[in-house]
Formats: structure tokens, sequence, C-alpha cells
């Protein structure tokens, strides 16, 4: 009874792994998001996963767009368009670059253009050298900057002060009935 055993000549080797690797993902389900066609603006990333990142030792020569939020510690040339996004220059970062953003905050160098729509920041380690435009402007003691700066109303504040001054013109005259 226990020595006669059947032969199993008809189940392949190695069943288990086979399902584990289909039913396992390494990865989780969420890393497809971050990839997008050039097209397709209306994919969205969520809030909470981190910003996108180049490297000290990256060394790029070009153009960068994207639609999401981007840390550079390495160097650039050519132009950053990431349009309603964070642009973070680190310490380390060389930018020879014009900028288009939704916030840019320097801890490193810039030489070009820098269009901040919401802010631009200059920490005291920034240096920048180039024309500035922006809503609001933070330029810390000890910081370098070279240029001129363009302070631009916000979509924002712009729209309430116009609903404002429509709410205090209509209600300023009196109607007779």
């Amino acid at each position: 009874m226990w020595g006669k055993k059947k032969p199993d000549t008809t189940q392949p080797a190695d069943p288990e792994p086979t399902s584990l690797q289909t039913n396992q993902s390494p990865k989780p389900a969420t890393a497809s998001w971050d990839v997008t066609t050039k097209n397709n603006k209306d994919v969205m990333r969520p809030a909470d996963l981190p910003p996108s990142r180049l490297g000290s030792s990256v060394h790029l020569k070009g153009e960068i767009s994207g639609n999401e939020d981007l840390d550079i510690d390495g160097t650039v040339e050519g132009l950053v368009h990431i349009d309603e996004r964070k642009l973070t220059v680190g310490a380390t970062a060389k930018l020879t670059a014009d900028i288009i953003a939704g916030e840019v905050i320097v801890y490193g160098s810039v030489k070009g253009n820098v269009r901040g729509k919401g802010k631009i920041e200059i920490k005291k380690e920034g240096s920048v050298n180039g024309d500035l435009t922006t809503a609001q402007i933070i330029i810390e003691d000890g910081a370098y900057f070279k240029g001129s700066i363009e302070i631009e109303k916000s979509a924002e504040k712009a729209g309430d002060k116009n609903v404002f001054s429509r709410t205090a013109s209509a209600g300023a005259e009196p109607k007779s009935i």
C-alpha cells in the first residue's frame, strides 16, 4: 500500500509558482497612472503621490513638459513646462532654462526666465538670473536675483474683484417699483 505509488507524468513539473506569479503583482496597480500620452490631458494623478524627480547625476538637454509636480536636482538646459504644477529646483540643480509652472521654488541655480502662475520663491541658497513673472514673489535674505519682476493679478483675485464690484454697484443703485 505505501510502496505502490502511481507515477505522476501528467502534471506539470511546477504548477504552484506559475499561479503565484499570475495572481500576485509585485507593483501596485496605481503604477500605470504614471504613464500618460502627450495628447491625453484628462489623465489625473492622485494628490498623495510623490513628485517626479530628476536626480543630481542627470544632465538633460531639451524640453521637459508634464502635468505633475517635479523636483530637479541635476542639470537641465532648455525648457521646463509643467503648467499648473509645482517645480522645485533643488540645492544641487543647475538650470539654464526657461520655466513655466504653477509654483516655482528655487534652492539651486536658474539662468533663464521664470513664470510661476501662482508664486515664485527664491530661498536663501537660491540664485536666479532672469526675468520673473508671477502673482506672488518671495525672495529670502541671502538669495541672489538679477532681472526684472512682473507681478500679474491671479485669475482668482481678478474674478473675486469683479464679483465684488458688480455686487457693490448693484446694491448701490436703489430700484424703484
